[in-house]
Formats: C-alpha cells, structure tokens, sequence
C-alpha cells in the first residue's frame, strides 16, 4: 500500500517538476521578447533624435560657418566640436554598430 502511495507522489512531482520548467522556459522566452522590444524602442527612439538634432546640426553649422566668415574670427566655429560629436554618437546609436559592439 506504501508503494502505491510512493508512486502516486512521485507522479504528482515529476509532474509539478515538468510544469516548472516548463513555465521557467516561457518566463524566460518572454523576458528575452521584452529585452529585444526595448532595444527596438531605444534604436526608433535614437532614430527619432537623430532627425531633429540632424537639422539642428546642420544649421548651426550654416549659421556658426557664416557668422565666422562675416566676422572673420574662426573661433565661431568651436560650438560645432562638440555638437559633432553628439551626432556622432547618436548615428552611430541608430544607424551604427554601437548596440552590437555594446552586446559583445
């Protein structure tokens, strides 16, 4: 009578155990679909950036390249160090390899 006990138990947690691992499999399948989807957000959010900050860019350089030419100082031109290197970045963040040198 024992035995019967034994094996109805052992049936009941090899079948909890199953049911376990499967729901830790969809956990994880679904946190990795999370994971993808916010990379995906964070890359259309940098593209999206990346237009309006792009015009920026561009004209200020128009403007900071005729203002340095009208005034003859090319000191007017520094504003467009660092605002080259944000475009940079943030091409490189939408369009570039960045996510993938981050990854690895």
């Amino acid at each position: 009578m024992g035995f019967v006990v034994s094996k109805a138990m052992n049936d009941s947690l090899k079948g909890q155990q199953e049911f376990m691992r499967l729901q830790l499999e969809r956990q994880l399948v679904l946190q990795n679909l999370m994971r993808e989807r916010q990379a995906a957000m964070q890359i259309a959010w940098t593209r999206e950036f990346l237009k309006y900050f792009g015009t920026f860019f561009g004209l200020s350089a128009v403007v900071l390249t005729a203002g340095a030419i009208k005034r003859k100082n090319p000191a007017v031109l520094l504003p467009i160090v660092p605002l080259s290197f944000v475009f940079s970045y943030q091409y490189d963040m939408g369009y570039g390899t960045l996510l993938q040198r981050i990854k690895g």
